[in-house]
């Protein structure tokens, strides 16, 4: 495929594209090719583009999950109730 590199873009055309991403959770990338897309007339249907690259790895947390993947990270910290990991350093400098 073809890349096209499209200059002078206006601070309200970026701002709308960031937000077209951020509604969909796409990449800039694919915001920019479905505007173009259905700027030039092609339909909803012709829109849709099936992801090929890494793009479809990427995503958000929502806050549930990140708290979910926090707190089994803590529980990977410990082991028997213990710490797997002491920083020697900080505990020298900690005050007794």
């Amino acid at each position: 495929m073809p890349d096209i590199l499209v200059r002078h873009i206006d601070e309200a055309l970026a701002d709308r594209i960031k937000e077209i991403a951020r509604e969909h959770q796409w990449s800039l990338n694919e915001a920019i090719l479905y505007a173009l897309r259905r700027g030039v007339g092609l339909g909803p249907e012709e829109a849709r583009r099936e992801l090929h690259d890494i793009a479809m790895l990427s995503g958000t947390w929502e806050s549930t999950e990140t708290a979910a993947f926090r707190a089994a990270l803590e529980a990977f910290e410990r082991v028997a109730g213990r710490p797997l990991f002491v920083d020697d350093a900080a505990e020298d400098q900690a005050p007794k």
